[in-house]
């Protein structure tokens, strides 16, 4: 097996991201209607690839999925988590999670925030994160989920 590789995203990406993206989020039929009704609630914004806040994971020159982190001084915000679908359950989104901590330690960050869907939220209870209440989305109610990011 090839190894995977992290690298920052490149804008001239974005379109491709943004389609993965798409594939991820249409595998849930709870989302189905809402996303095929407003193509454009999926939107990467430029400036986060340009402030290389996006990270893509590839093997063999092929992007499996990507990460998106917001720094904001000792909390830093997972703003994305999405996997090619049919690579899903191989380690990629935990690999790319890893990544992400990496990233928000060494930006200075000692915690690190995400909305969970509900389709999400066990993954991210396996890596760590509690539940610390609860916020509304675009497409609905998700759980604001904490970590911390000290490495015992």
């Amino acid at each position: 097996m090839t190894e995977r590789t992290f690298r920052f995203a490149d804008a001239s990406e974005r379109q491709a991201l943004e389609d993965l993206q798409r594939r991820a989020s249409l595998v849930y039929e709870v989302y189905r209607p809402a996303l095929l009704a407003n193509p454009g609630a999926i939107h990467l914004p430029v400036s986060q690839l340009e402030a290389k806040q996006v990270r893509v994971v590839e093997q063999d020159g092929v992007v499996l999925g990507f990460s998106i982190v917001l720094a904001s001084g000792d909390v830093c915000e997972l703003d994305g988590l999405f996997v090619e679908p049919g690579h899903w359950r191989r380690g990629i989104g935990r690999a790319l999670m890893e990544d992400a901590f990496a990233l928000g330690r060494a930006g200075g960050a000692w915690l690190m925030e995400v909305a969970a869907n509900p389709q999400s939220e066990g993954f991210y209870a396996r890596l760590g994160f509690t539940r610390t209440g609860l916020v509304t989305t675009s497409f609905g109610i998700a759980s604001k989920m904490r970590r911390s990011l000290r490495q015992t």
